[in-house]
């Protein structure tokens, strides 16, 4: 069906190109992180690519332009950066393997398990991802900033990471379970099979 004249895309919202930045940031933080690169920078932009997540949230729901576009992206973002970045931080020396195994493991459970909900848009961001997110993101620049200027804080930093970890699989449960009540929901409604549920 055509669109309305004068009617936006969904996907033509100024928290979605927020979002995208997000996505830009992501390889040259990554690249310095990983070489070594000018410190200061590579801090200035990890905040940046941090502040975009809050910042596309808050003018989602400033301007209400909330769209099925955001919600698809905005979590993989999320995902991809945390990834990128942890993994650039493991390889720089920063950061546990382990830590990134963990992350790394659940991201893929929850895509196996959960990716036609979250590709739907009917997979919210619940309150412990949310503060998962933050505690990870925090964390990640706090131990880039350590690694920069104060390697004595790094374990210290690698405390508050592992809290954050500990979250993601929390989240991560919590984001299956809700995909599959989600899918069992839509099944009963349909009249699926009992068993599928």
């Amino acid at each position: 069906m055509s669109r309305a004249r004068g009617e936006r895309p969904d996907w033509a919202t100024l928290p979605n190109a927020v979002t995208l930045v997000r996505f830009v940031l992501l390889l040259p933080i990554c690249v310095m992180l990983v070489r070594h690169g000018p410190q200061t920078l590579s801090v200035v932009l990890l905040l940046v690519w941090a502040l975009t997540d809050w910042v596309d949230g808050m003018l989602a729901r400033a301007l209400g332009q909330t769209s099925r576009t955001g919600q698809i992206i905005d979590p993989i973002a999320d995902r991809l950066g945390l990834v990128g970045i942890v993994l650039s931080l493991a390889l720089a020396g920063l950061l546990p393997w382990s830590a990134l195994v963990f992350i790394f493991v659940v991201d893929l459970v929850v895509t196996i398990l959960s990716s036609r909900s979250a590709l739907q848009g009917s997979l919210g961001v619940s309150r412990i991802g949310k503060v998962r997110t933050a505690l990870l993101m925090t964390s990640v620049f706090l131990l880039a900033c350590a690694g920069a200027w104060a390697p004595s804080l790094v374990p210290g930093v690698l405390v508050l990471l592992w809290i954050g970890v500990a979250l993601h699989v929390v989240a991560g449960a919590g984001y299956v379970v809700s995909a599959r009540a989600r899918r069992g929901g839509v099944e009963e409604a349909a009249g699926g099979p009992a068993w599928r549920r």
